[in-house]
């Protein structure tokens, strides 16, 4: 039997996606085969396929940052998962498909009655801005927080999460996403035509308790600079190439030198202890489960037609997230 994936064959523009097939095989020892229901589509895809990140995958290979789907098969010595079971995992690649092979140390049970288009989110975007905010910001309610990149699947999430927290949230984004920005309770900032350090400084003169940069490395002299004493400006974006990372690292070590009592740290999933991962994925689930969050699914598309999600996510349009799903879930 054969199934099928979508594969980078180059760098550059959606158009080097092309759909292949694949020998559906038997899962090795210690190996689980997943039939995929739901896969996020992010920055970090499109960064990968385009070339602009400092350490990438060899051509061809199968972009997909995270994934959703149901337990189709195990080989010997899986006892933690059965046929059947609902999981989701932190690929990095191989989502964009129909089936992917995974070791145990990946897995993480979601309860099957929850929206796998929804689960999807959790897994990166979700986490992503949780585990800022709890685990390297260690936000406090009513603390005062700036959003660098507000509108995006991360952005909606740490506004929805922020929420929870009673934070008071200034958000960057473009004007055409500034009523989406309010209805999730963020005081909104056009970044185009404002400088945000100047409105900032004139509406929070003691400075903010938080900073969270998803963009550019430009950002973090003006994110630091409206911090008040003791706050903590966290990077979470990748930079774009080899200089650009070596640049990036000289700002971040002089930026935490410089005696102002602020500090700068730099965030990423694959830094994390999968404990807390598994930890982090859990408390998702269940504030999904009990209403608290809903992520914004702005567009579902099949599987196969990724390049197409590519394209609309590429395009700056989207506020919030885009999926990739399963045709029986369409």
């Amino acid at each position: 039997m054969k199934y099928k994936g979508v594969v980078a064959t180059g760098r550059g523009s959606s158009d080097v996606l092309e759909i292949m097939e694949n020998d559906l095989r038997a899962p090795a020892v210690g190996e689980v085969r997943i039939k995929i229901l739901a896969v996020g589509v992010c920055q970090d895809d499109i960064a990968a396929r385009v070339g602009n990140r400092p350490f990438l995958p060899k051509i061809p290979f199968t972009p997909g940052y995270d994934i959703v789907g149901d337990v189709d098969a195990i080989g010997d010595g899986v006892t933690e998962f059965a046929v059947g079971d609902r999981i989701a995992a932190l690929t990095v690649f191989g989502g964009y498909a129909e089936y992917i092979y995974l070791s145990l140390d990946k897995l993480v049970h979601v309860p099957g009655n929850l929206d796998p288009a929804e689960v999807a989110p959790l897994i990166l975007n979700y986490l992503v801005a949780f585990q800022v905010l709890h685990r390297m910001a260690k936000v406090r309610p009513n603390d005062k927080v700036l959003l660098i990149g507000a509108s995006g699947g991360v952005g909606t999430a740490f506004l929805q999460l922020g929420k929870l927290d009673n934070l008071k949230m200034y958000g960057l984004a473009s004007p055409n996403k500034h009523a989406a920005l309010i209805e999730l309770g963020a005081i909104p900032i056009d970044y185009r035509s404002q400088d945000f350090v100047e409105v900032l400084r004139r509406v929070e003169p003691d400075g903010l308790d938080a900073v969270f940069n998803g963009m550019a490395e430009d950002y973090l002299k003006r994110g630091m600079a409206v911090l008040r004493r003791g706050g903590t400006l966290v990077h979470y974006g990748a930079p774009q190439s080899l200089l650009r990372f070596a640049l990036f690292l000289a700002e971040f070590i002089w930026l935490n030198l410089v005696p102002d009592g602020k500090s700068i740290k730099g965030y990423g999933t694959h830094r994390v202890d999968p404990r807390l991962l598994e930890e982090d994925w859990i408390t998702l689930f269940t504030l999904l489960a009990e209403g608290k969050i809903k992520p914004i699914v702005a567009a579902k598309f099949p599987i196969l037609e990724a390049a197409r999600a590519n394209q609309l996510l590429e395009s700056g349009s989207v506020v919030g997230n885009v999926v990739l799903l399963a045709p029986e879930l369409l």
